[in-house]
C-alpha cells in the first residue's frame, strides 16, 4: 500500500521585536486561516518583543484585534505563548529545536499536533525591524530554508526609505523632495527653504506610520525629529505632496515571468486624522478605499508601470506593495515600497489582488509555491 504524500510544512513566523509586533500577529492570523490544511502542515512560530521564539497554538482567533472595555486589544506574543524553540543557521538540516530546561531537543511530528521537524518553507509575516529588513532573511539563507518575499538586500533596501529613494531615482522613478538626518544632524536653513511647509518627519526604517509627525511650523520640528528618533536614529524629512494616495500590489511573475501589477486602490482618510496614521489604518473606522481607484486610464497604467519598475529596481521577489502620490498637477511620485505588506483582513495588498481576480487563499498559496520554486541562494 502506497504511503500518503507528506504535506508541505510551512512555518508562519510572526510578532517580533519591532513596533509592528501586533500588526504582524494579526497578519499571521489571517494567513494561518487561509492555508489549506489538505495541502499544508503549519508550524505557527511567534517571536516575543524580547526576541524569544515560541511554538504557539496558531489559533487565528487569538491573533486578531479585539474590543475590550470599549478599547481595541492588540494581540501580543509572550514567553507564555508556547514552548521556546530555536532555528539553527545550519544548511545541512532544517529542523526546529526546542529549548527545554537548558537542553536542546529536535522537534518531531509527534510533539504536539503542529510541532514539526524539517520545515519546507517559511512565511515570515513580520513587519518592520528584525523581520522585514533583511535580518531574518539572512538567517533563513544561512539555514538554507526557502521563504516568502524579498531577499536580504531587497528587504534591507526597501526597509530603509533613504535607499529606496536613491535606487528609485537611479532608475528614473520620481520621488518628492526630501532630506536625510543622520544621528546628531539637524535640518539646515537651505533644506527648510527647499522643502517648504508642511513637511512630514518620519523614521527612515519603520512602518505602519509609527513615529511620523506632520510639521506645519518649524518651531515644532525638533519635537517631531525626537519622536522619529525614538524609533530610528536616522530620520527623513519629506516635503508634503498635495493630492491623492494610491497603492499598487506587485507579485513576482509566475514561473520566472515579469512582475505583475494589481488593480489600484485609493486611500481616503477622514478629516479627524491629519494623515494616514496607525490609528486610521488599524484601530478606527477612519478610512475608506476605492478599488479600483478612479483614475484616468493613462495614470493607472503609469502607476502600474512604476510599481513594476520599483519592484525590479530594488531586486524584489515574491511580493510588494508600492505606494504613490498623485499630485494635484497630475505628477506621480513614489512614496515607499513594502516587501511584506500587511495581510490583515483590512489590508490593502490582499484586497487589491482580490479585485484583480486572486482571492486571499489563492494569493497565500501562490506566494508559498513561488518561494518553494525559487529556493535560497543567488538568482
Amino acid at each position: 500500500m502506497s504511503e500518503t504524500p507528506r504535506k508541505t510544512r510551512v512555518a508562519v513566523i510572526f510578532g517580533g521585536r519591532s513596533t509592528e509586533h501586533a500588526i504582524s500577529a494579526v497578519s499571521a492570523g489571517s494567513i494561518l486561516a487561509a492555508l489549506d490544511p489538505a495541502e499544508y502542515e503549519v508550524v505557527p512560530i511567534g517571536i516575543t518583543r524580547e526576541g524569544r521564539w515560541v511554538l504557539t497554538s496558531g489559533d487565528p482567533s487569538q491573533l486578531s484585534i479585539a474590543a475590550a472595555d470599549g478599547r481595541a486589544r492588540l494581540p501580543e506574543i509572550t514567553a507564555e505563548s508556547g514552548d521556546q524553540i530555536i532555528l539553527p543557521g545550519d544548511p545541512t538540516g532544517s529542523d526546529l529545536v526546542m529549548a527545554s530546561r537548558g537542553e536542546l531537543t529536535t522537534l518531531e511530528p509527534s510533539h504536539g499536533s503542529t510541532a514539526l521537524a524539517d520545515i519546507d518553507v517559511v512565511f515570515p509575516a513580520l513587519h518592520g525591524a528584525y523581520g522585514e529588513d533583511g535580518t531574518i532573511q539572512g538567517l533563513l539563507e544561512m539555514a538554507g530554508i526557502p521563504y516568502v518575499g524579498a531577499n536580504v538586500f531587497a528587504s534591507a533596501a526597501a526597509m530603509d526609505k533613504e535607499f529606496t529613494k536613491k535606487l528609485a531615482l537611479v532608475d528614473g522613478i520620481p520621488v518628492g523632495p526630501y532630506a536625510v538626518l543622520r544621528a546628531g544632524q539637524s535640518l539646515t536653513e537651505q533644506d527648510k527653504e527647499r522643502l517648504g511647509l508642511p513637511v512630514f518627519v518620519k523614521p527612515s526604517r519603520a512602518g505602519s506610520s509609527f513615529g511620523i509627525t506632520r510639521v506645519n511650523d518649524w518651531a515644532d520640528l525638533d519635537a517631531a525629529i525626537a519622536t522619529a528618533r525614538a524609533i530610528d536614529p536616522k530620520v527623513l524629512v519629506e516635503a508634503a505632496i498635495f493630492g491623492r494616495e494610491i497603492e499598487c500590489g506587485v507579485l513576482e511573475g509566475e514561473f520566472g515571468g515579469a512582475p505583475e501589477a494589481s488593480t489600484l486602490a485609493e486611500v481616503h482618510v477622514s478629516q479627524d486624522h491629519v494623515f494616514y496614521d496607525f490609528e486610521a489604518k488599524y484601530l478606527e473606522d477612519a478610512t475608506t478605499f476605492d478599488i479600483p481607484a478612479d483614475l484616468p486610464p493613462h495614470v493607472t497604467a503609469r502607476i502600474q508601470d512604476l510599481a513594476r519598475r520599483t519592484f525590479s529596481a530594488l531586486d524584489c521577489a515574491g511580493l510588494a506593495r508600492v505606494d504613490f502620490f498623485v499630485a494635484n498637477d497630475g505628477e506621480v511620485y513614489l512614496n515607499e515600497i513594502n516587501t511584506m505588506p500587511g495581510f490583515t483582513p483590512t489590508s490593502m495588498f490582499p484586497r487589491m489582488w482580490a479585485a484583480s481576480g486572486v482571492d486571499y487563499p489563492k494569493l497565500v498559496t501562490r506566494l508559498v509555491r513561488t518561494a518553494l520554486r525559487r529556493g535560497t541562494g543567488l538568482h
